[in-house]
């Protein structure tokens, strides 16, 4: 009953196609839609196999790194194929998928300096990630955190001055000391003087014209007045006065008129204040990002300031309550039963019931990723005219890790670069769809031909090559296994060093004769003559009672020559042609 009940935050496979691997998703809501189904919101977790080759080769040098500072033990070729599997991406991209998609749950973890890798292979169901892939971007980026150490962020702390030692320093570059504690003011006539500066910053917003439109009501001035801001300007001018009240009473109030002090909560317009809860709701506290794609003429100390100070409004605690309360109508968890139905790759048995899988394949054929030939089930994978199979348990490793459990030749041949998903893993009805055969009653049927032809052109280097190193090529061999591949690059550069040696002289040319072209039409004409046509429309007479006693001997002796047919037939015969 636990294993089937699925909650908020919980990482679960989700089956989006029979022959695929399972998708690793992270719950974020479970919402019921109209017609009483359930539908789980959740974030794409992206597998190697999903990624370009450069970004692959981005994650290897990545892992290399990993493994070399956090000094791990080593592994066999075996065990780095599969911790290759056990890696993914995490990703800010977000899909609906149906909870009856749901086939399992596993744990998926954060890679931490200290965590072993060969320790995820001892546990079933469990992954790792430590880059974040974007699918817009195409880009994979860190997104563990590192401690930041050196003279770039830790201060150098100088040794203590002896007494009577003068400090060197600039003092411009120090710290300037803003309130002393010490001050001859005591905390009444403090709490005075900051209750003129409020009353001159409301007095200040009724002058200011842009002020008035923002705080309509005085109860409004008043409020932006008493702010920190205010506060602090206030605290700041008792300091630069030497605590004197009268110098600090008239600099809050210069001949200018009075100082008005603002803070990020009034220079925000209502729609920056708009854009930048719509970009919370979608970032949350990444505030590159919200800078970035929401807010690029802002800086970021602003958008931090306006971020605590947003808090404290009542705009913020209301849409608290409103997310709490929606919280609490959404599903917290669903029960999604285990899933029984047969797979269509299943490959049946002739005693059995008959299938779609069950004919056209070989029997005496070995797992592809364990070569064994006992199992108590068999799965068709890979392309079909290939009559690949997988035992019980390499399926289900296949279907939870996306790969085999020892690397294959065809496991990466099947695997392209420009398709995401390559005919070797995609679905058997739409790979007979791509394939020009198809496996049918143990034998190969040729379907239509390709809409879109090609014309495969070697270059001279290569065709020599095909014959100066058919020892290394094995063409016999080499055609009967097609899927492996052939290090034409090698061939070539072996055939580059058997190839001999250029003459000192260049080979004379000797140009060939040609016949002109008359005397080769009279050759063919006298070869098989042209016999004109019978003009449409005209029927010949048949006298069925004239005797023909032979005449085929008659068609092949009466045979004239090119000079006896006359221009007009030819001219008839042009004619015909043309029609």
């Amino acid at each position: 009953m636990a294993a089937n009940m699925y909650r908020v935050g919980d990482y679960v496979y989700f089956e989006n196609s029979s022959s695929n691997p399972y998708l690793v998703r992270r719950i974020e809501e479970l919402n019921k839609t109209a017609n009483g189904n359930v539908e789980a919101k959740v974030v794409c977790l992206f597998r190697r196999r999903d990624i370009s080759s450069s970004l692959n080769s981005l994650a290897d040098s990545n892992a290399r790194e990993f493994e070399e500072e956090s000094k791990q033990p080593s592994v066999s070729e075996q065990q780095r194929h599969q911790l290759k599997h056990r890696e993914l991406f995490l990703s800010r991209q977000f899909e609906s998928l149906p909870a009856t998609h749901i086939r399992g749950k596993c744990s998926v973890t954060l890679l931490n300096e200290t965590d072993i890798l060969s320790q995820y292979l001892d546990k079933e169901d469990c992954f790792f990630y430590s880059l974040v892939f974007d699918p817009v971007q195409k880009t994979l980026l860190a997104d563990q955190g590192e401690i930041r150490v050196g003279c770039k962020y830790q201060a150098e702390i100088p040794e203590r001055l002896a007494e009577g030692e003068s400090d060197n320093r600039n003092q411009q570059k120090m710290e300037m000391k803003v309130w002393d504690p010490d001050n001859p003011l005591t905390d009444r006539q403090i709490d005075q003087f900051l209750v003129v500066a409020r009353a001159v910053g409301t007095f200040a917003r009724a002058l200011d014209c842009s002020s008035s439109i923002r705080q309509p009501s005085l109860h409004m001035s008043a409020a932006a007045a008493s702010r920190d801001i205010t506060l602090f300007h206030a605290m700041d001018t008792l300091q630069r006065n030497g605590y004197d009240l009268a110098k600090a009473m008239s600099t809050l109030v210069p001949q200018g008129g009075p100082v008005l002090c603002r803070d990020e909560m009034e220079e925000w317009s209502a729609s920056e204040a708009m854009l930048f809860e719509e970009a919370l709701e979608k970032y949350g506290k990444d505030f590159n990002d919200i800078r970035q794609d929401f807010l690029p003429w802002k800086s970021l100390a602003s958008i931090v300031q306006f971020y605590y100070m947003w808090k404290t409004t009542d705009r913020y605690i209301q849409q608290k309550r409103l997310k709490a309360a929606e919280a609490d109508s959404k599903l917290k968890q669903v029960y999604i039963p285990t899933y029984t139905k047969p797979n269509p790759n299943q490959i049946i048995s002739v005693g059995s019931k008959p299938g779609m899988n069950g004919a056209g394949f070989q029997k005496g054929l070995t797992c592809e990723s364990c070569h064994t030939t006992q199992s108590a089930q068999w799965y068709a994978w890979g392309p079909p005219n290939m009559q690949c199979r997988l035992c019980a348990s390499c399926w289900i490793y296949w279907k939870k890790y996306g790969g085999l459990k020892t690397p294959t030749q065809l496991e990466g041949a099947a695997r392209s670069v420009t398709e995401p998903h390559s005919r070797g893993h995609m679905s058997r009805p739409e790979a007979q769809s791509l394939s020009p055969y198809t496996t049918s009653a143990n034998r190969a049927k040729l379907l239509a031909k390709n809409r879109q032809t090609f014309l495969l052109q070697t270059t001279k280097l290569t065709r020599i090559a095909r014959r100066m190193c058919r020892d290394i090529l094995q063409p016999r061999r080499a055609a009967r296994r097609p899927y492996a591949p052939i290090n034409a690059n090698a061939i070539k550069a072996e055939c580059s060093i058997r190839l001999p040696k250029a003459a000192k002289t260049p080979l004379k040319i000797h140009p060939l004769v040609r016949l002109p072209l008359a005397t080769i039409v009279k050759e063919l004409a006298a070869q098989a003559p042209l016999k004109p046509k019978t003009p449409r429309g005209t029927k010949t007479p048949i006298n069925r009672n004239q005797l023909t006693p032979n005449r085929g001997l008659a068609g092949i002796v009466g045979k004239r020559a090119y000079e006896s047919v006359s221009a007009a037939g030819l001219w008839k015969v042009g004619i015909e042609g043309r029609r």
